[in-house]
């Protein structure tokens, strides 16, 4: 889902040259952001992101898709995450955005015109997770 639109923003430029920053880098400062929020099991990539994972690979852009203005200087976010049962979707969905944000525009320079959350499942803690936390425990 990362890098739609233009491949990258042009934050800065001077007499020594321009700075410019990939969508894949903007999508991953997107999903550390919000995998940082409670109630957040995971972001959902689909099928690609399934198969990325399965190989070995650990894609931190997994979810999340960029879309750069034309003039280089905002950005829009789409993120699709799986909830955690338990935790309020709303208050998730708020934190998201409001974390997302202000990781990029921190991060990058780039204003945040939008951060779209979708919740396309909800996760249930296993039996296997349950114990391993009372073990941790004892």
């Amino acid at each position: 889902m990362a890098g739609s639109g233009a491949l990258q923003a042009e934050v800065g430029s001077g007499d020594m040259g321009t700075t410019q920053i990939a969508n894949e880098v903007i999508a991953v400062i997107a999903g550390l952001a919000a995998t940082d929020v409670r109630g957040v099991a995971d972001m959902s990539g689909g099928v690609v992101g399934g198969i990325t994972e399965r190989l070995g690979r650990k894609n931190l852009a997994k979810g999340v898709k960029v879309d750069v203005s034309p003039d280089d200087r905002q950005c829009s976010i789409d993120l699709a995450i799986i909830a955690e049962y338990g935790y309020r979707i709303p208050e998730i969905a708020m934190e998201i955005q409001d974390g997302v944000k202000r990781a990029i525009e921190g991060m990058t320079g780039l204003e945040v015109t939008a951060v779209n959350v979708s919740i396309l499942g909800i996760a249930f803690r296993s039996e296997e997770q349950d114990e391993g936390k009372e073990k941790a425990r004892q």
